[in-house]
């Protein structure tokens, strides 16, 4: 048989309302389900973009968080394709959202002469937004 998607990636944040509002009011996921009080977290809630979901949730009661650091093993950065980049990066500004990674001082630049940028999201996932594909 073997895998046929990606179904989600699950996100934990200390910074719940931010970074709900991060993922629905500027990228445009939208709630599908959101679980207060679930097995001692305060939340436990999914959200989607079109086939793709994240599973948002808090940490256990009493725990807290390492903070994000390149550095660690595992998942880096996930990714968004769009139709224009400067489009979407001036949205976002437009927005009032403006936690973006730079890289020579510039918010966008190129990779392998693609435009592309990156945002941190309130937890501190960061996303990179380009509008080419690889192929």
């Amino acid at each position: 048989m073997g895998i046929k998607m990606v179904h989600h990636i699950c996100i934990q944040t200390e910074d719940y309302k931010e970074s709900l509002d991060f993922y629905t009011k500027i990228l445009g996921f939208e709630v599908v389900s959101e679980t207060p009080n679930f097995h001692t977290r305060d939340y436990n809630t999914w959200i989607r973009l079109g086939d793709f979901m994240i599973e948002l949730q808090t940490p256990k009661s009493g725990d807290k968080f390492n903070k994000w650091s390149s550095l660690n093993g595992g998942p880096v950065h996930m990714a968004f394709l769009v139709d224009n980049v400067e489009e979407e990066y001036k949205r976002i500004i437009e927005l009032g959202y403006n936690n973006f990674k730079l890289k020579n001082g510039q918010v966008v630049y190129k990779v392998e002469g693609e435009s592309l940028f990156k945002i941190k999201a309130p937890e501190g996932t960061e996303i990179e937004i380009r509008d080419t594909d690889i192929n």
